[in-house]
């Protein structure tokens, strides 16, 4: 089995921004700022995110049309919209948009949603490599989205089932897709006795990867996902989301401390429980509530410290394109993406009483620290050496923010923060 994200996934999502309308300009013209701005320091995916098969997606409802006509081809896949995707027009389908994507030195991704189109069960059409069944022979009525009338989930055990997911990706593998964002299938949030109720779905998809001879990233969405189900997660995907959709509301932030505190001894090369979108900037477009973030800068701070020494994928959610400085300061700070990087065995050492403690392993027995104030109103937080390293090579403290040294005197490592705010050191 072919695991790849040997580092945890950096790159542009494009539901944050524009939800369930965007184009094709768009989504190159945040490749290209990308390409200028943030390549040289570690970001390279570019993702497609929702219902590119739509050619109305935008026009009536913000973010669905219930029961949309979708793009399809013959065998019941679902290809971009032409209005939309025009370069897609003749068969082509992405690969002309992922070829100029790998020749800026990027990579392409896209979003689908688990199963085969409702439509195409309708219509009865062939899956390719299964000759004699049709699609609604694999087609579960009972398996359904309940935020997205697109799709139905497959009868696993039907025959045709792999060989549609086959066909689906090795249709991605022809347009040289190389990130894979599943959704309704890491939490199917239909029965609440029943979370994981795709299981079976994910197996299918791990297996079309294989087959299709080309190496993808495979990231499954919404959460929570369910944590007794981490060993097959880890088996199966490169990405599991562990949270819902999340959004610039502190309360879901201070929320997301006690998720990585249950998700954290399963992070790892390969294997990556994802916080979500970074939604920083300009967001909210195709959601028809344009704004920049809600998040006070003491609060994006905090998130990109968290999601870094945790070590989230960070997925950038903004109009890349419309970034002041601010914004492009925090995805450009080199120290502070080798955390997230270059950081192993992070661990939460503390989660009380408004406050909480992050620390993680750096390269040439350094440590990382990260020290939050949840309150709101400033305080002071602290910790000990010997909370945070059994053995320190060296007292210096560097901000990783702001580059400036310090000595530790005496064995407490504290400073003052601001309501929601945060620091993050590298010590020895």
């Amino acid at each position: 089995m072919t695991k790849v994200a040997q580092k945890p996934p950096m790159g542009w999502n494009s539901w944050d921004c524009y939800a369930a309308t965007v184009t094709e300009e768009q989504v190159l013209n945040n490749a290209k700022y990308m390409k200028k701005h943030l390549k040289s320091h570690g970001w390279e995916y570019v993702v497609c995110d929702i219902q590119w098969s739509e050619p109305g997606a935008g026009t009536t409802a913000w973010e669905y049309r219930p029961m949309a006509p979708l793009n399809m081809d013959k065998w019941g896949r679902l290809i971009p919209a032409e209005n939309r995707f025009p370069s897609s027009a003749g068969g082509k389908g992405f690969k002309p948009i992922a070829d100029q994507v790998h020749a800026m030195g990027l990579k392409f991704g896209i979003h689908i949603m688990r199963g085969i189109p409702r439509q195409a069960a309708y219509a009865r059409m062939p899956i390719l490599g299964c000759e004699g069944v049709t699609t609604d022979q694999i087609a579960n009525p009972f398996s359904v989205s309940k935020w997205n009338s697109d799709m139905y989930g497959l009868f696993h055990k039907n025959k045709g089932a792999q060989e549609y997911y086959d066909s689906i990706f090795k249709l991605y593998a022809e347009w040289e897709v190389d990130f894979i964002k599943v959704d309704d299938i890491c939490n199917t949030n239909l029965h609440a006795h029943a979370p994981y109720s795709a299981k079976r779905e994910i197996e299918m998809m791990r297996r079309a990867i294989e087959n299709s001879g080309r190496p993808m990233v495979l990231s499954l969405s919404p959460g929570p996902a369910v944590i007794e189900e981490a060993w097959h997660l880890k088996k199966h995907a490169e990405m599991w989301r562990i949270t819902d959709d999340f959004w610039d509301h502190w309360p879901l932030l201070l929320d997301m401390f006690r998720r990585c505190e249950v998700w954290q001894h399963h992070v790892g090369p390969g294997n990556w429980p994802d916080c979500d979108m970074l939604p920083l900037g300009h967001i909210g477009i195709g959601h028809k509530n344009p704004r920049q973030t809600r998040f006070t800068k003491a609060e994006q701070l905090t998130m990109m410290n968290l999601w870094c020494i945790f070590r989230s994928p960070l997925m950038m959610g903004g109009e890349m394109n419309d970034n002041d400085d601010w914004t492009l300061s925090l995805m450009t700070n080199d120290d502070v993406l080798s955390v997230n990087q270059d950081g192993c065995n992070p661990r939460q050492i503390a989660f009380q009483d408004g406050y909480a403690i992050w620390v993680s392993d750096a390269p040439n027995g350094a440590v990382n620290l990260a020290l939050f104030n949840l309150s709101d109103k400033t305080a002071e937080v602290s910790c000990t050496l010997s909370e945070i390293a059994q053995a320190v090579k060296s007292r210096t403290i560097r901000d990783l923010w702001s580059g400036k040294e310090f000595e530790v005197t005496g064995d407490v490592i504290k400073t003052e923060l601001e309501a929601h705010g945060s620091v993050l050191y590298r010590l020895g």
